[in-house]
């Protein structure tokens, strides 16, 4: 009961401290990047830079689509434009999770210390309360409140770590880790969990604390992480609601993006698996999992970015036009 209390606080403290850095690099960097998003996405390739670099500094790639939503239901922005922003909003908010892997640092040089969680958490957090106490500018106290949501996440990920930490001596534990082999079922769980606390960066997390129980091998993170990006469309299809048709159709390129990367990949991963060239049994840890959760973006970005109007056709087709509703219900008629 104790480690289970410590999981649920650790989780609580990671999911506010997500929560308030995002919202701060949101406050800091919001009007500029909103800006850049209008202005510099006239190519699909641009698009996907810019949606990245957006992404990589507000570490919400929800917030990312959400605005590119908005911009096209403003007309601020062509849905042909929205495509590459929202591909590369799955590259930016890869960071996050290489940020994490620092708790997988081992070493006893100085530097390789600091630079750990149980370090790093509390002189992050120091400095923020510096800034917000001593400086009035608002732009540096939006810095100090998110360099605390960042000291507060890696203390939440270190008690989460620390509260898993038994587990690995559990056999129950590593035979529920078993099912999620199953790639419907990691996919499914995956999804419910990030549609649940609405951040796949923070879901990625908490597979990265769960590696350090020593039972979460490759073939259980991968379905995990792919439902993870799935999951993360919810937030982009429920802005969607009450919009015009393209404002919808650029939430459905996000959902249609991602499940064909990863029906694509996880094709390519049990060809890998079945031809030897890849292990199930791989054991993971924290930089493993940031790995496997940027090679899924990029290699899903860098197949489907040329076939990008293909998911446009399949958003309009989900969406049709007025006109196209009306010749098919005289049709019925």
């Amino acid at each position: 009961m104790a480690y289970f209390l410590q999981f649920l606080g650790g989780i609580s403290f990671f999911l506010y401290g997500m929560s308030v850095m995002s919202k701060s690099l949101r406050e800091t960097t919001g009007s500029k990047m909103e800006a850049v998003l209008a202005r510099m996405c006239r190519t699909p390739l641009r698009g996907v830079i810019f949606g990245a670099l957006v992404t990589a500094a507000i570490q919400s790639s929800s917030a990312t689509t959400v605005m590119v939503v908005g911009f096209v239901n403003a007309r601020m922005m062509t849905l042909q434009h929205a495509v590459g922003v929202i591909m590369g909003a799955n590259l930016g908010t890869t960071v996050t999770a290489w940020l994490l892997s620092l708790s997988g640092v081992s070493g006893n040089a100085p530097l390789l210390s600091i630079l750990k969680p149980a370090a790093l958490s509390p002189l992050l957090a120091a400095t923020g309360v510096i800034l917000l106490l001593a400086c009035k500018q608002q732009k540096l106290q939006h810095i100090g409140t998110g360099l605390c949501g960042f000291g507060i996440l890696f203390a939440g990920m270190q008690a989460m770590s620390n509260a898993v930490a038994p587990l690995a001596e559990n056999p129950d534990f590593s035979r529920v880790l078993t099912l999620f082999q199953n790639p419907v079922a990691g996919i499914l769980a995956g999804a419910v969990l990030t549609a649940i606390i609405q951040s796949s960066s923070a879901s990625v997390g908490i597979l990265q604390a769960l590696t350090t129980t020593g039972a979460v091998r490759f073939g259980v993170a991968v379905p995990i992480i792919m439902g993870q990006n799935i999951g993360t469309c919810v937030t982009a299809l429920l802005s969607g609601i009450g919009t015009e048709r393209n404002a919808k159709r650029a939430a459905f390129v996000h959902l249609y993006f991602n499940v064909a990367g990863t029906v694509i990949l996880l094709l390519v991963f049990y060809l890998l698996q079945l031809f030897g060239v890849l292990s199930a049994d791989l054991l993971m840890n924290e930089g493993g999992v940031a790995l496997l959760h940027t090679v899924f973006n990029v290699a899903t970005t860098a197949i489907l970015l040329p076939f990008y109007k293909i998911l446009l056709g399949a958003a309009i087709a989900t969406v049709p036009d007025a006109c196209v509703e009306d010749a098919e219900n005289k049709k019925i008629i």
